[in-house]
This record gives C-alpha cells, sequence and structure tokens, in this order.
C-alpha cells in the first residue's frame, strides 16, 4: 500500500489514507505525504466462514458500515482506492454513497475450497475496476468468478532495490543459503532445511539463514522448525533470525536463496533476491513462473520437492559463474518488470483515470 500513496501522491493526488489504529505505517504514510485517519472495520477472513463465525461478522459490519458511509460522505473522495479484497465493506459504501471505487488483488488462493474462493472474490463484483498483483492472482479471480474479467488490469508489483548497488554473491565455504518469510507451511520452509541437511550430508559446507516470524497461532511450525534444526545432521547449520526489515543486509550476506512456497501470487522475495544480485531456487508455482524464467533468471524446482532443491542449490554452487550470470540476469529483468517507477506510472494513471470518468 505504500508504494500505491507515493505513487499517487507523486502524481499530484490529495491522499487521505484511512487505517484501523496507529502502528509503524502511520509514520510511513505521513512521510509520503498522506493525510491519516482512523476507523476501525471488521476483517474478512476464513475463519469467519461457518455459519456462527457469518452472523458475528454480520453483526460488526452493520455496526460500521454506517460509520463507513458517513466518512465517505464527508470526504468526498474523487476515487476510493481499497489495498485489499478483506474488507469488501468498502466497495458496499463506496457504491452507497456514489464514489468510483478501485480495489487491489494480492491474493491467489487456488488452494482454498471453491465455495471459499468465491466468498472472498464476490464482493470485487461492486468494484468499478481491479487491479491484480500478477497473471496468477487475475486468474485465480476470474477462475472464482468469471465476470470479473473484463474489469481487472494487472499491474506488476513495484519492488524496490537496495539502496546501494548490489555487490556479486561471494562463492567461498560456508555457502550462505537464505530462506525469508513468513514461517508456516504454506511458506514450506521446512523444505528448506530439509534441503540444507541434504546438502551437509553430501559434504557440503553450507549454512542456512532463516528470516522470518510466525504468525499468531502457528507458533507450533517455528517450534518444529527449531527442533528439526537441532537434530545431529543440522547443528549449528541453522540461524534463525527472526523479521528483519530491510531484508538488504541478509540477501547481502547470502550466497543463494531459497524460495520453497507452496502458492504465490507473484513473490516479493524472489524479486527483492533479484535486485541483490542473489541466485534464486524457487518452486515451480505459478506466481513464481511469471518473475523466473527457468535457467535463466533464476532455477524452479517442484513444490515439497526437497531433493530437487538441493540438487539446484547444489549446481549452483559447482558452477559459481553460472550463479554469477544468473544472477546479472535476474537483476536486469527485475530493474525492467518490477521497478517502482515503473509502477508508480501504471498505478497512478489507472487509479487517476477512473475519478476523471
Amino acid at each position: 500500500m505504500l508504494e500505491s500513496v507515493r505513487a499517487l501522491v507523486s502524481g499530484g493526488c490529495d491522499v487521505r489514507v484511512v487505517v484501523p489504529g496507529d502502528g509503524p505505517l502511520v509514520e510511513s504514510l505521513l512521510t509520503a505525504g498522506a493525510a491519516v485517519g482512523y476507523l476501525n472495520v471488521p476483517v474478512l477472513r476464513r475463519a469467519s466462514m461457518s455459519p456462527a463465525g457469518l452472523v458475528r461478522l454480520a453483526a460488526q459490519v452493520g455496526r460500521a458500515l454506517p460509520r463507513m458511509c458517513r466518512l465517505l460522505r464527508r470526504e468526498r473522495p474523487d476515487v476510493l482506492y481499497v489495498n485489499t479484497i478483506t474488507i469488501p465493506w468498502w466497495l458496499v459504501a463506496a457504491r452507497l454513497t456514489g464514489v468510483p471505487v478501485v480495489t487491489h488483488l494480492h491474493e491467489a488462493e487456488a488452494r482454498d475450497r471453491a465455495v471459499v474462493r468465491r466468498a472472498l472474490m464476490s464482493p470485487m463484483l461492486l468494484a468499478h475496476r481491479i487491479i491484480a498483483i500478477s497473471n496468477t492472482a487475475r486468474d485465480a479471480a476470474v477462475a472464482a468468478v468469471p465476470p470479473l474479467a473484463d474489469r481487472i488490469r494487472v499491474i506488476y508489483n513495484g519492488v524496490p532495490s537496495p539502496p546501494t548497488s548490489p555487490s556479486p554473491a561471494g562463492h567461498s565455504a560456508p555457502h550462505r543459503l537464505a530462506v525469508i518469510g513468513r514461517l508456516s507451511p504454506r511458506k514450506a520452509t521446512h523444505v528448506a532445511l530439509e534441503a540444507t541437511a541434504l546438502l551437509v550430508a553430501r559434504g557440503y559446507d553450507v549454512h542456512l539463514d532463516v528470516v522470518g516470524t510466525c504468525f499468531t497461532g502457528y507458533e507450533w511450525y517455528e517450534e518444529e522448525l527449531r527442533a528439526r534444526a537441532s537434530r545431529d545432521d543440522l547443528v549449528g547449520r541453522i540461524t534463525f533470525h527472526g523479521y528483519r526489515s530491510p531484508i538488504w543486509p541478509e540477501l547481502a550476506a547470502s550466497e543463494i536463496v531459497l524460495a520453497p512456497s507452496l502458492g504465490e501470487a507473484l513473490g516479493n522475495v524472489v524479486i527483492e533476491s533479484q535486485h541483490s544480485m542473489r541466485p534464486v531456487v524457487a518452486t515451480a508455482v505459478a506466481g513464481h513462473r511469471e518473475s523466473i524464467v527457468d535457467g535463466q533468471t533464476g532455477v524452479l524446482v517442484p513444490a515439497s520437492d526437497a531433493v530437487a532443491m538441493a540438487d539446484a542449490a547444489q549446481r549452483l554452487i559447482d558452477d559459481p559463474g553460472h550463479a554469477d550470470v544468473i544472477a546479472v540476469a535476474a537483476a536486469r529483468s527485475a530493474d525492467r518488470r518490477f521497478s517502482t517507477h515503473r509502477y508508480s506510472t501504471e498505478i497512478s494513471e489507472f487509479v487517476r483515470s477512473l475519478g476523471s470518468r
């Protein structure tokens, strides 16, 4: 959202952002030139997809919707930009108050049950226009709700580059691998640990840096990862760093980045790694296939396959010249396709065009 705000402000828009409460984002929004207001609204979650959950959610929405409509009537925006599909009540409020509305689709949940996908995607029928972060996200939405096809435009995320020009990766032992992102079964961090164990068993001196934390309720998964890391074959080979922002120092310290996720709408970590001139071994899920050309700007392997991930990392370790060629090509591709400048231009023109209708 912050990049969208910066784009709209730089495009000459008067941007006012409504957030549920204080947090680190507020200061960044103010620095970007936006005004900030507060209104707590319910969030649509998968946990709400039960009879009791839907009753509670309906009551919460009933209380929040009048406040949302009053805010829109008071502010009288030319366009309402809704940054996520998990607060679709803003689309309802926009329609009730006659405000043109665009929503930004970041999700591509093809693994959910069909009824859940339709429930999540159907509210977007109220949007005048929809931005999808990738073809993967667009295709998942259209598969769930076909009438959405005519109003979706794909605008790839603008992913910031490191503040200084990246240096080529080192290739001396211990070879530093990194896996970056939320610790969850869906992100499949455990596959990166198993791939590391396989490389150690093959005689390679490798170390895996695990960067990220788990969501509340997934502490059990982090405990399992730590227990696995404490076993004899991985003792001293794994470091858990927790959440890091910015991520550039961790990427600069790495030689190869592993991206074992079971599904991504796009995968910003892959693009950040490409910006940092680090070769990526990623699962061949749809989102990764949009940012990586296999063998040219990264290496793709089957999901949930630690052996294939270890094999790919081994080839890059054994052939550092090829790894460097991939890293340089990936950096050029990421700069061309996922730059913040390109995103700023496209997002600003798209949103402003809705307000000028």
